[in-house]
């Protein structure tokens, strides 16, 4: 029987969420066999070409949305990163309220200054006081209708003030009502010595590969969140393919891969569960044809296309 994300928490699991801003990428993690995603802010801004700081809550909540409704919480739990709420402790009492109504499961808040600033994106952070952060904590475990809802309350302390202090906010943001407390340790003493220091599930936020699934559980780590790799995959693929066919005129990728390729796509985005209801009704004739047909064939030839830039300065 599947778990939700609150029961894998209390049971000690350790979970990963690798991040997905679509429900195409979602449906690859949980075939791969995640049980949880991450919606990142940073990783949304920069998908808007955008910083995350000129995110709105809309924008956040309709991401969420796309994937929660494809899948049940018990299958695929949404973490959400809510960055600084939105603003105050009236801001992020709507924040939550918002964020859990999309079928999520989890809210990450905090400690930054609202409205958060872009140079956070460059290592330059403003953390409002411990007690202003604690309020808000409050407030949004208030907010909240059901207590599966999970509040990920993260600190930024460790850089900008001392271990000490994170811990010592960690502990305060627990008291207040978070359920999970998210920091990123700065040497191999804190990581190890975090569990013991703070009274609550942690949670952090990397790479997956910064350390193997058996370490973070050795350490005691109950969530572990990836906000890039996905999107950092994307874009080397991108670029190398569009940088080679402008140069060479040719992508480097073999014509038969990429409708491969599309295929997988196609089903990863559930197209036969709507193929056999218009089979059922608007199209009974195509419940007869191959379903080879119903797809761009990799022996058809693509479009003309212009010759690149490179190419057309050599014939010429």
């Amino acid at each position: 029987m599947a778990l939700s994300l609150k029961a894998r928490i209390d049971a000690g699991e350790t979970v990963f969420a690798p991040l997905a801003l679509d429900a195409l990428t979602a449906r690859i993690a949980a075939r791969a066999g995640f049980g949880a995603v991450y919606v990142s802010g940073g990783a949304l801004g920069y998908a808007h070409g955008v910083s995350e700081a000129l995110l709105t809550l809309t924008e956040l909540t309709d991401v969420a949305r796309h994937i929660t409704v494809h899948f049940p919480p018990e299958e695929l739990a949404v973490i959400v990163d809510g960055g600084v709420g939105f603003g105050d402790a009236v801001h992020m009492a709507r924040t939550i309220r918002e964020a859990e109504a999309t079928g999520a499961a989890a809210i990450e808040i905090e400690d930054q200054v609202a409205p958060k600033r872009v140079s956070h994106h460059r290592g330059i952070e403003h953390l409002v006081s411990a007690q202003e952060m604690a309020a808000k904590v409050e407030f949004a475990a208030k907010a909240r209708r059901s207590d599966d809802f999970l509040i990920i309350a993260r600190t930024g302390a460790v850089r900008n003030e001392s271990w000490d202090a994170a811990v010592r906010r960690a502990n305060l943001y627990r008291e207040a009502g978070a359920d999970l407390l998210m920091l990123m340790p700065a040497t191999e003493e804190q990581w190890a010595s975090a569990a013991k220091e703070i009274d609550g599930p942690l949670a952090t936020i990397t790479s997956l590969d910064a350390r193997s699934a058996a370490a973070w559980r050795e350490l005691g780590w109950s969530l572990v969140v990836d906000p890039f790799t996905a999107q950092v995959l994307a874009v080397q693929a991108v670029q190398q393919a569009y940088g080679r066919f402008m140069a060479e005129g040719s992508t480097g990728v073999e014509h038969e891969a990429v409708f491969a390729t599309y295929r997988t796509i196609a089903d990863l985005a559930g197209l036969g569960p709507l193929y056999e209801i218009e089979d059922a009704t608007t199209e009974p004739s195509a419940s007869r044809e191959p379903s080879a047909s119903r797809e761009p064939s990799a022996s058809r030839e693509p479009p003309a296309s212009r010759e690149p830039p490179a190419n057309r300065e050599k014939s010429e």
